[in-house]
């Protein structure tokens, strides 16, 4: 050990009395905005831009979103601070008039996920002043950023106007766009989209596919917008923000279903002794045999009949829904039910309520003897609606970018790369698996700290190669992947 710690102090003297300071270190390369401006920077958005975190938004989740990052980086190319509508506290959620309207975050309790103590402080009433360039709106859909009195406060509680914008808006009739034009920014970005689909998709579906209406003030909370809706209104946003001369970047949508709220509870997540299984079948036999009449009187085909036919077996077993997109057969006294495949999606909040009874009776087990909701599982067919619709919109965020020579952001790729192999910096290996993946908060929907940071590099490296900036990316490792219950 004496001989190695001779040898490697030889080695670093010998390194020292031959190099010059000069010579080898390569030159660091300054940071530069190349050909865009930072000097005034705003960002149009949803629940991301905002940094809505473990099922809230709360202060430390602003302070750490990918928009307030990424303004971080701008500061050494020219950029300046960027202004934010704080939240009152790290409780999170909202009070309007006195009454809570939105819930705390949530935290690990080291067992499950449970929502922190204490009660909401933010009051929507409580009007902020002041010009905010972090315009990222949590609920907002893309035709909301353009839809005047979205930040009416007097229409909060009848669902027409969104709390959040309502706190800080410029005036009752104003846009989320007219805020953003009124600062001229220098550069944007536009993260949009997401929630076009996403209610349908949290919602199991709960709500209608709106392809082919272009009416957005007859579209429900749940509802899939209608792809031409959303190219005329990506459209506008580009070129309102473009028209002065400002650069930008934009990011495509991941389809939804990859995120943790689809991917966490399994499909066949009951468990099942030979006995319990038999006694189940028997329960469900002339459910089936009544698939095999509709057979035999032409009314089924033979595969309709085989997805819908129930069978329990020793082991783990797929739970039992109401599908509303096979054959209605309700006339001839037969339900929509069947098992759900692989090819489904059961939403993570249906992990606490599988296996629960109905009113305390053990023979009506929800998910099983009790078939459940539309709510709680995503169908494949509705899994096919949300890619479909998702595929219309990167199209037009793909063709706005190229017209406008727009910095193009692909958070496709990478939350496929998530949710799949992971991503490696470091020491460290991200994925979108549920509490320990790291890049996902509690919610299941919206990132932890440390995936806001990634989402804020990818920015960064879509803003270098399309205008020769030389930003600089931020250390992932710095961020955390959970909240604390106490946050100081």
């Amino acid at each position: 050990m004496k001989n190695f710690k001779w040898l490697l102090l030889a080695s670093l003297s010998f390194v020292a009395c031959n190099n010059n300071d000069d010579d080898s270190a390569p030159a660091e390369v300054p940071i530069t905005p190349g050909s865009a401006s930072f000097a005034k920077y705003v960002a149009l958005g949803d629940s991301f831009a905002a940094g809505y975190s473990d099922g809230a938004l709360f202060k430390a989740g602003q302070q750490n979103s990918y928009v307030n990052i990424l303004a971080q980086q701008f500061m050494p190319a020219g950029g300046v601070a960027i202004t934010t509508p704080l939240m009152s506290d790290n409780i999170g959620g909202l009070l309007l008039g006195g009454n809570v309207i939105a819930g705390p975050r949530l935290y690990f309790n080291g067992k499950a996920p449970v929502s922190v103590t204490g009660t909401p402080t933010t009051e929507v009433t409580n009007h902020l002043t002041g010009t905010f360039n972090n315009l990222g709106i949590p609920g907002a859909k893309s035709y909301h950023l353009v839809a005047a009195g979205y930040g009416n406060t007097a229409g909060v509680a009848s669902g027409k106007a969104n709390p959040y914008f309502a706190r800080f808006s410029s005036s009752p009739s104003t846009t989320v766009l007219a805020d953003a034009m009124a600062q001229s920014p220098s550069f944007f970005t536009l993260f949009i989209g997401g929630n076009d689909v996403l209610a349908y998709a949290t919602s199991g579906g709960v709500g209608v596919n709106q392809t082919g209406n272009m009416d957005p003030s007859t579209y429900g909370s749940n509802d899939i917008t209608d792809p031409t809706v959303f190219a005329n209104v990506y459209g506008a946003l580009a070129t309102s923000l473009t028209a002065n001369g400002a650069k930008g970047a934009v990011a495509n949508l991941p389809y939804v279903t990859t995120l943790p709220y689809f991917t966490t509870v399994p499909y066949n997540p009951v468990p099942l002794d030979a006995a319990t299984a038999n006694q189940l079948n028997a329960g469900y036999a002339q459910y089936n045999g009544g698939l095999q009449q509709m057979v035999a009187n032409k009314l089924l085909t033979a595969d309709e009949a085989a997805r819908r036919t129930i069978k329990f077996a020793a082991g783990n077993n797929a739970v039992v829904i109401v599908d509303s997109y096979l054959t209605n057969l309700s006339a001839f006294g037969l339900p929509s039910y069947r098992q759900v495949t692989k090819e489904d999606l059961v939403v993570l909040t249906a992990r606490t309520f599988i296996g629960t009874t109905v009113g305390g009776d053990p023979t009506k087990i929800n998910g099983v003897s009790v078939p459940l909701a539309d709510q709680w599982v995503l169908s494949k067919d509705e899994v096919k609606e949300v890619q479909v619709a998702t595929d219309a919109y990167n199209k037009t965020i793909v063709s706005v970018a190229d017209s406008k020579g727009l910095a193009m952001v692909d958070t496709k790729l990478a939350m496929t790369q998530l949710s799949t192999s992971g991503v490696r910096f470091g020491n460290f290996h991200m994925t979108a698996a549920y509490v320990t993946g790291g890049a996902f908060s509690l919610d299941g929907v919206h990132p932890s700290p440390r995936g806001y940071a990634y989402i804020a590099n990818l920015f960064v490296s879509a803003i270098n190669a399309k205008y020769g900036s030389t930003l600089r990316t931020t250390d992932l490792s710095q961020y955390q992947i959970q909240y604390p219950a106490v946050i100081q």
